[in-house]
């Protein structure tokens, strides 16, 4: 999985959307992530196969909404995913959300099933708890690829980055720039301009240092660009020391159906 990709959240008007997608796999991203409840699947699909990149250097993601987690809520979503898509398979498939219609001894072997038959390469999920992680690892004979979080110096994940750095499972952080809050953050200012750079390559940058996989949403050529343009930014001692001193719990996602143990 490339460790930096392109994410399309609230990215709901489809002629942007593609043209977003299309923009950053020419400009050499190659990881996008999209999802059921985003309603922009198909508009992701054109922008990949607008874009002058073959499909096969794509990773791409997609995930099953908490109402359709049931056995059969499973199969037939995923297949009109990857119809909505354009594709025969996806590289990713996760479970959203432990939550509603998520039993893990029903949803978990369903996803089993699509990698079985070809229609997923890997099983992800998201917004997991380590005790999550947990059970679902003992329901699985597949393993869990990576597990999607809100991640970011504002909320930095101590507890699951410990726990997966135990494991295989990559940790991929949606909301990287918390929503924007990032730019209101003195310390990270403070780094960007020692470096000549936004506060978004900060965060970027950071997540990247800590072994993080970041899927910033970003429309614009500029905003892409710069999200992009992270990759070559190297933060020093200092700088992470810096971050990792922040002393902050800012959860900017937040829902009546998140895991008790956000409460």
């Amino acid at each position: 999985m490339p460790t930096f990709g392109i994410g399309t959240w609230q990215n709901d008007e489809s002629g942007q959307c593609a043209e977003s997608v299309r923009t950053a796999l020419e400009m050499g991203y190659r990881h996008v992530d999209t999802a059921q409840i985003y309603g922009n699947e198909s508009a992701v699909g054109d922008g990949i196969a607008a874009a002058d990149v073959p499909r096969e250097e794509v990773f791409l993601a997609t995930k099953v909404w908490i109402d359709h987690l049931d056995r059969d809520g499973v199969i037939e979503t995923t297949e009109e995913s990857l119809d909505k898509l354009g594709v025969d398979s996806v590289d990713l498939l996760y479970v959203h959300w432990p939550s509603r219609t998520y039993d893990a001894a029903e949803t978990l072997p369903a996803f089993e099933e699509l990698v079985e038959r070809g229609l997923v390469d890997r099983i992800g999920v998201s917004n997991f708890e380590p005790h999550h992680l947990e059970t679902a690892r003992e329901v699985l004979d597949e393993p869990i690829f990576a597990n999607q979080v809100e991640c970011h110096p504002l909320l930095q994940q101590d507890e699951l980055r410990e726990y997966v750095a135990g494991t295989d499972i990559e940790l991929v952080a949606y909301s990287p720039l918390a929503r924007g809050a990032v730019f209101d953050v003195p310390e990270l200012s403070e780094i960007a301009e020692k470096h000549g750079v936004s506060e978004a390559q900060v965060s970027l940058a950071w997540l990247r240092e800590t072994g993080v996989t970041a899927i910033p949403k970003a429309t614009s050529e500029a905003h892409i660009r710069d999200n992009w343009e992270s990759l070559d930014l190297e933060l020093d001692e200092s700088d992470l020391a810096t971050i990792e001193g922040i002393d902050r719990t800012d959860r900017r996602v937040d829902t009546s159906f998140a895991p008790d143990a956000w409460d």
